[in-house]
């Protein structure tokens, strides 16, 4: 199944200088909220954008599943980004991992709203 998408758009570019980035070239807090506000609108509700070192992420929760949509930019770029899903383990070590296809209909709206968006180029789902 294709739970990652690498795509180009100057639509998210940083706002914030480098210096209040969450890393040095860790980009990604303006296209969380557009994937955020963009999936409400298609009756697909994720949590408010969150961070960790290596980027951002948005949080659905399906029954007693919890996914990230992973978002950042591609390394050295400001142009090219990175979205993908990570489905969290319910039990220590990584045991009873969330399914992927519970996942599914999130991943079809995340297509839907990438697909519609006139500012978003050269896209490539793959596998993770």
């Amino acid at each position: 199944m294709e739970t990652e998408v690498e795509f180009s758009s100057t639509a998210f570019q940083p706002i914030l200088p480098e210096e209040l980035q969450v890393n040095p070239e860790c980009y990604g807090a303006e296209l969380a909220w557009w994937v955020c506000q963009k999936l409400a609108a298609e009756g697909v509700f994720v949590a408010y954008p969150n961070f960790e070192d290596w980027g951002w992420f948005v949080e659905h929760i399906v029954d007693d599943n919890e996914y990230w949509l992973c978002c950042g930019n591609v390394d050295g770029t400001k142009n090219r980004w990175l979205i993908y899903l990570k489905a969290h383990a319910k039990s220590m070590f990584g045991r009873n991992r969330a399914p992927v296809e519970a996942a599914v209909p999130l991943l079809s709206a995340l297509r839907k709203i990438l697909d519609q968006n006139e500012e978003v180029d050269d896209v490539e789902w793959r596998a993770a």
